[in-house]
């Protein structure tokens, strides 16, 4: 006898089975045979849907793509622009025309 694995469900398509639970369209037993799936676990998926729907119109706040600390941005700046005036002195004495 071969041992059964257990077979994964994409949440994409657990949404989309617990949709067409919710619309009642299809009676269960018909759901059930359409996707090959038990009723159980679409009557599962549907409870879960139907808790966690309000989730979908909450706002979160997106993170930044780079948190930047500007104290250290306009440090960088300051020593660049002493390393610049630095430069263009030395090369003025060296008699090099920039």
């Amino acid at each position: 006898m071969k041992k059964q694995t257990r077979r994964k469900f994409s949440p994409a398509f657990k949404a989309k089975v617990a949709l067409e639970t919710v619309m009642n369209q299809q009676t269960l037993a018909e759901l059930s045979k359409k996707f090959e799936v038990n009723a159980v676990m679409i009557s599962k998926w549907k409870a879960e849907f139907l808790a966690n729907m309000a989730a979908a119109f909450e706002k979160t706040e997106e993170p930044a793509a780079e948190s930047v600390d500007s104290n250290e941005l306009y440090a960088q700046i300051g020593q660049l622009k002493v390393e610049n005036e630095f430069l263009k002195k030395s090369c003025k004495k060296l008699g090099i025309e920039i």
